[in-house]
């Protein structure tokens, strides 16, 4: 069996080296890499401010990743493979709506303050009010949305299509970004097995709410409603970051890692977050099969052929008018033969 017929079994038809799953990975890198160099040269001017312990020193950490929105949004546009994902982002896929936002944050929000309440009720942490500053609140909700939906930017609307484009079988595009979603995670403080497993499993849950009910929008809610919950209002770890600013406050020092909480990471890196994700799965799964809608397809109509697909499809076509030159040819010679044969008669 040769290449292409061995590939052609889990490629898309028109698959280019462009959506070949490690270069599309090592894309997301650079996106992340070059989208955080972006976003300290935009929040230079802010150099001071960013100095102070506190508030602003959280609120500049999430801000910065508007950076990742201007450099994946600017290679997106201007690289004319990438420009339909752009669909994928708005309302040409049907979820992308105020509902499925709104359940997006509803689903963030009760998960992880499920887990937190599972924490404290099994005496793993102990919280107390602070105080609320609606301000800053409302300031650090805004911050939270850009850092949470740039990573879904990134991994689910940029990752995810690329990889839905390359390959017939969806699982490579929801499994295949939740991973490379876990490893941009990798070198935050306090991670662990279980905490790269909660990411992937997070990860998987998006990914199926775009291939279920076309909503990258309930994505961006409920991931930045999740982290905003664990770290702005609660106090926690959000995947071992603490925060200096929330409305409640975390007495570190009783805190205790146990199957509900872990100290260095918080609620996500236990194996009760993974079994609530789990669960959140399956219900996205079962809810989807019965009342899910069909996925945009971003690609439709879109034709792109690389330098080597070009240069085969114009041998192809120089072949092919030979063929029909030489056959007109040889019909042109039959004729003349024949009124030959006839003038001699």
């Amino acid at each position: 069996m040769d290449n292409k017929s061995f590939f052609a079994k889990y490629h898309n038809e028109g698959f280019t080296w462009h959506d070949n799953i490690l270069i599309s990975s090592i894309l997301v890198w650079l996106f992340a890499l070059g989208g955080s160099l972006v976003g300290e040269l935009v929040l230079t001017p802010f150099v001071k401010l960013r100095s102070q312990e506190g508030f602003w020193s959280i609120f500049f950490m999430y801000l910065n990743t508007i950076g990742a929105w201007i450099f994946t949004m600017a290679y997106v546009c201007l690289t004319k493979y990438n420009k339909p994902i752009v669909k994928a982002l708005w309302k040409d896929a049907k979820g992308n709506n105020v509902r499925m936002f709104l359940i997006g944050l509803a689903s963030g929000f009760g998960m992880n303050a499920l887990c937190a309440l599972f924490a404290y009720l099994h005496k793993d942490i102990y919280i107390y009010y602070d105080h609320l500053d609606i301000v800053k609140f409302i300031a650090l909700f805004i911050a939270v949305f850009i850092q949470s939906s740039s990573e879904e930017l990134i991994c689910r609307a940029f990752h995810y299509q690329r990889l839905r484009k390359g390959y017939k079988n969806p699982l490579v595009a929801i499994i295949g970004n939740g991973v490379v979603f876990m490893s941009l995670h990798l070198l935050n403080p306090g991670m662990n097995v279980m905490s790269m497993i909660s990411i992937l499993l997070i990860a998987v849950l998006y990914s199926l709410v775009i291939h279920y009910f076309d909503s990258i929008w309930f994505g961006m809610a409920a991931h930045a409603a999740w982290n905003f919950t664990q770290n702005i209002l609660l106090g926690l770890p959000n995947s071992g970051i603490v925060s200096p600013y929330s409305v409640f406050k975390l007495d570190a020092s009783t805190a205790r890692s146990t199957w509900i909480y872990d100290v260095g990471f918080g609620v996500e890196g236990t194996l009760l977050a993974n079994v609530v994700t789990a669960i959140a799965i399956v219900i996205v799964i079962l809810l989807g099969r019965k009342f899910g809608r069909k996925e945009l397809n971003v690609w439709e109509g879109f034709t792109y052929q690389t330098k080597k697909q070009m240069l085969e499809a114009q041998a192809d076509a120089l072949q092919n008018a030979s063929v029909r030159t030489a056959a007109a040819d040889v019909a042109i010679s039959d004729v003349e033969t024949n009124q030959n044969a006839e003038g001699d008669e």
